[in-house]
């Protein structure tokens, strides 16, 4: 059980992640005004940062359903 939990707490942290990432982008495409303090760099390395974190998390989160979803559960194959 204690395995389960851990996959399940994963799996949240990671759809947060890209969740986040993803709402980066958004602003970062849509709303341009509202960094308009910063950089042309600090834009780009914004850009740049979210995107290999949603790319980060939709890995993981692409791993972890491989590996422990519902069609690939090794919590039930150990048990049988």
């Amino acid at each position: 059980m204690a395995q389960y939990t851990l996959i399940k707490m994963l799996k949240k942290e990671f759809q947060a992640k890209r969740q986040k990432a993803l709402l980066t982008l958004e602003l970062l495409t849509e709303s341009p005004a509202g960094i308009g303090d910063h950089s042309t760099q600090d834009f780009y390395n914004n850009a740049i940062e979210a995107i290999n974190a949603l790319a980060e998390a939709d890995d993981v989160l692409d791993t972890i359903e491989r590996y422990y979803g519902d069609n690939n559960n090794r919590f039930t194959q150990n048990n049988t």
